[in-house]
């Protein structure tokens, strides 16, 4: 049996979780189309009233929300109480597009950072515990998502942001921190700079580490847990829902479990919308059941992914969703074939290489071109160029394998591609695909 911040939630029966979805679906969708004009014109739309949403079964009967929806919505329009009820913004990092704004009221608030515990209590978390929490802070919502969850636990907090990964390690070691959160690619950095300055992972006091906010393989996770020399757990969330803490994975590693009381998840085709049974990839879609502030219902992530319900040897009853396979909006169609750079990544743990690569994708004579910077690690690089051109060739062969077409691979010195301290860019497209 697993550690638990919740119990009675955490391990209810699956009549008791569906029972209070139920309760807070009726509820939910009448605080909606009474509160969220928008919300209520799509509704309208389809000819639904809240009255037709009787059980979490109905809710299919709901139109869906996109991001595109999100952003048209900006800022106000999918508020859901009087802004004197909101305590609170986060906002996405506007990567494409306008940015997103989400909305809090302290109750909300509340309820992210008690999802945020169960996720840190999972990993081993408790109030004797230093949690160093190196997401970004501000309008990010990693840093205060675990940082809120953190002191629900009781653990001393360490709120050190991104960045300045010298001052990390020195509090690191100095205040023997026993759990790490931030993105994988940076806990791969803090490792790989950990080595730099002559410590073993036997030197640190870390027992876990939780990490989130960009796609990363199991390759990675083994390499992250001997670097570090810990036990790596995932966490899953967007802002559009509150933050990471939506679903976090137990010490059986085999997905991550969803907090159902909060957040009811459904898998669909992309194409048609139809919801799919358990055990299909589809697209993953999300519903807060009580968010104040900012609830949106039947929200698209675009994330792929599986739901399960097989029991869990934790002994937690909360469905459980699969590391996402990628999403259904940035997969990236090269030559008609469709390519996912965590297969690239894949690829590259499996030969030994370091999970840092740049993905080129342009477009020549009408044809797609797919070109792929490796950093070698230290030991591997070579100043003879016939060794260089073998390894290459060989990675492309290997490459080829796994995508079904080979791209050009171009091995660079150590430390030549630029380190992320936030989510990694993995991916530069100059195709001109859209008008």
């Amino acid at each position: 049996m697993g550690n638990y911040f919740q119990p009675e939630i955490e391990t209810a029966s699956r009549e008791k979780i569906i029972e209070i979805q139920n309760e807070k679906i009726v509820k939910q969708v009448k605080h909606v189309y009474e509160n969220v004009a928008y919300y209520r014109n799509l509704m309208d739309e389809k000819g639904v009233k809240p009255e037709d949403i009787k059980t979490i079964d109905d809710i299919k009967k709901l139109p869906f929300l996109s991001k595109a929806d999100l952003r048209d919505a900006y800022p106000y329009g999918l508020l859901g109480t009087d802004l004197k009820d909101c305590v609170r913004i986060q906002s996405t990092s506007g990567t494409t597009g306008r940015r997103v704004v989400a909305f809090y009221t302290q109750k909300d608030i509340d309820l992210w950072e008690e999802c945020c515990a169960r996720a840190i209590v999972a990993a081993g978390g408790t109030n004797e515990d230093v949690c160093q929490v190196c997401y970004g802070y501000g309008l990010f919502t990693g840093g205060p998502g675990l940082n809120g969850g953190s002191h629900k636990v009781g653990c001393l907090t360490l709120p050190m942001s991104s960045g300045n990964t010298d001052r990390q390690i020195q509090f690191m070691m100095d205040l023997g921190s026993t759990i790490i959160c931030c993105t994988p690619s940076y806990a791969a950095f803090i490792g790989e700079s950990l080595k730099e300055k002559g410590y073993k992972p036997s030197d640190n006091k870390l027992k876990a580490g939780i990490f989130g906010a960009e796609p990363w393989t199991e390759e990675m996770r083994k390499q992250i847990e001997e670097s570090l020399g810990i036990k790596a757990y995932d966490i899953y969330g967007l802002t559009e829902t509150s933050g990471p803490g939506v679903s976090f994975e137990c010490e059986e590693q085999t997905g991550m479990h969803i907090n159902e009381d909060h957040f009811y998840a459904e898998i669909i085709d992309p194409e048609t919308g139809e919801v799919l049974p358990d055990g299909e990839v589809g697209e993953l879609v999300f519903t807060s059941l009580d968010k104040e502030a900012f609830p949106l219902l039947r929200y698209r992530t675009r994330d792929l992914c599986v739901l399960t319900r097989k029991p869990c040897s934790c002994g937690r009853t909360h469905v459980k969703m699969s590391k996402p396979k990628g999403r259904s909006d940035d997969m990236l169609i090269i030559r008609g074939v469709n390519v996912f750079p965590s297969q690239i990544e894949t690829v590259l743990l499996n030969e030994g290489y370091a999970p840092n690569y740049l993905i080129k994708v342009g477009r020549e004579n009408n044809t797609d071109t797919l070109d792929v910077d490796v950093e070698l690690l230290p030991e591997q690089f070579s100043d003879k160029v016939s060794d260089i051109q073998a390894k290459e060739k060989a990675l492309e062969g290997a490459m080829r394998t796994m995508l079904g077409i080979g791209p050009k691979i171009h091995l660079v010195p150590p430390k030549s591609i630029a380190r992320s301290e936030g989510k990694a860019v993995r991916v530069i497209d100059t195709r001109k695909l859209h008008d």
